[in-house]
């Protein structure tokens, strides 16, 4: 039997009584995922376990290197039976892993299986999920709805096909799918292939022969995005860059668009540019801005060429860039064009600077405005969301916080939000019991409900999406 049970992580009777009143039921508003819109859209059933749980799962795969597993075994031509169960075996003893619990977790949400996952009772796991599947025609609608998920923001880049979330605004589904308006392919100036994103954009807007003609692209694009729902923007990069003068940057995007290749120093100059201008045209559209920083991708050039992006070899990086994040708040602010931001931060050992920069501009237009993201990627494990509990309690308000996301592109993914919210309820516990905060539960209770919904809603502006 599983070792996953109705108190796993609720360390105390308060925290098991917070989880279950106000926690446990409470809907689910992911505002930050990668799953397929079309995949959704097109809503087809599943053929078996490993084409859910495994197939594009870096999280998984990366567990499985850790290992020491074959590629063949995670995204080469092995059987999808014998990928899993070579999954299994990685999994079994990876104590600690945040990996470890969630697998259980899913396989006792999804598919009412709590037969512990190791090698050896993998056979009879794999047999019992894929007949579950078989029987029950599980598709990502119902995976979704079964999760209690009133509405997801997916991630796209600004020419992607918006005619989507206009047939899925149709479908008689339980939940809502809108964008979130990312622009990484205009933004990383020096990529293979950069010219064809810029085409692509031009295309759908107006011809792009300069920075100015981009920015304009950009904001006809934003107008299109906001006109089917969407109210977030996505900007991600692994350190914010100084923000330099525009004819420089409109120089380097010239050189780019003939074709030239550009130094590593020129292209950190059109990005600095280019994410002060993505946040005044979000503000000026009303957009909150999601910026990620701290992410070192893609260290491995041999996998890179062998398998693509987003495969499983990206890290933390120890670029500090606070000083610019300040400089970039400070002027937007000045220029009235700061928007409502949430800075996810990669590197655990700058929770605080990033804390109290943003405790710096905060305003009252609204609770919150400038929000400290949930732990993330590498960090949305228990140690991880702990400290980002600690971090944020110390030094910000806790009340306004918008809560957990998944970040991820699993259909099963949305028992992380259960996991942040066990955590969560055993933090609050934790201290009620120990005398050092409120023994008001019903209090505690509504701050554990906005945390874990309402907040985002509220702050992203969807109540009118929720069905």
């Amino acid at each position: 039997m599983s070792y996953v049970s109705n108190d796993f992580l609720l360390t105390t009777k308060t925290a098991n009584a917070l989880y279950e009143k106000y926690a446990k039921n409470t809907p689910i508003f992911d505002y930050h995922c990668h799953l397929s819109e079309k995949q959704i859209l097109e809503n087809k059933p599943f053929n078996d376990l490993y084409e859910i749980w495994l197939s594009g799962d870096h999280y998984k795969w990366r567990l499985m290197r850790n290992y020491g597993i074959e590629e063949s075994y995670i995204t080469g031509d092995k059987s999808n039976k014998e990928k899993f169960i070579a999954y299994t075996k990685a999994l079994s003893t990876a104590f600690g892993n945040p990996l470890y619990h969630w697998s259980q977790v899913e396989l006792k949400e999804f598919f009412n299986c709590e037969l512990e996952i190791n090698e050896a009772n993998a056979p009879l796991i794999w047999d019992w999920c894929n007949e579950y599947i078989r029987l029950n025609k599980i598709t990502p609608q119902t995976l979704i709805e079964k999760s209690n998920v009133k509405i997801l923001f997916t991630t796209n880049e600004a020419f992607d096909d918006l005619t989507v979330f206009e047939k899925l605004a149709e479908k008689d589904y339980k939940f809502t799918v809108l964008p979130a308006f990312r622009a990484d392919k205009i933004m990383n100036i020096e990529a293979e292939g950069y010219k064809d994103f810029v085409s692509m954009l031009e295309n759908l807007t107006l011809p792009i022969c300069d920075l100015e003609s981009l920015e304009q692209a950009i904001k006809i694009r934003v107008n299109d995005f906001i006109k089917v729902g969407a109210t977030a923007s996505d900007i991600s990069v692994e350190r914010v860059y100084p923000v330099t003068d525009k004819s420089l940057a409109d120089k380097i995007f010239k050189l780019r668009l003939k074709g030239d290749s550009i130094t590593d120093e020129q292209a950190q100059v059109f990005k600095g540019y280019l994410t002060y201008s993505l946040m005044k045209i979000y503000a000026q559209a009303g957009l909150k801005v999601e910026l990620h920083v701290g992410a070192m991708r893609n260290n491995s050039t041999v996998m890179l060429k062998k398998l693509g992006l987003d495969t499983g070899f990206d890290s933390i990086s120890d670029e500090n860039s606070i000083k610019t994040l300040s400089r970039l708040f400070d002027r937007l602010q000045t220029e009235n064009s700061l928007p409502a931001t949430i800075v996810f931060n990669l590197n655990p050992k700058m929770n605080l600077e990033i804390m109290t920069l943003i405790g710096c501009f905060q305003d009252h237009s609204e609770s919150g405005k400038m929000q400290y993201g949930p732990a993330w990627w590498f960090l949305d494990n228990k140690a991880g969301m702990e400290k980002h509990l600690l971090d944020l309690t110390s030094t910000g308000h806790i009340a306004t916080f918008v809560g957990m996301l998944t970040d991820s592109r699993s259909f099963l993914s949305y028992p992380r939000h259960h996991y942040f919210r066990r955590i969560l309820c055993s933090f609050f516990g934790k201290m009620m019991e120990n005398g050092e905060m409120t023994k008001d539960e019903e209090l505690v209770g509504q701050v554990v409900e906005n945390v874990s919904f309402n907040n985002a809603i509220k702050y992203f502006g969807v109540e009118k999406w929720i069905k």
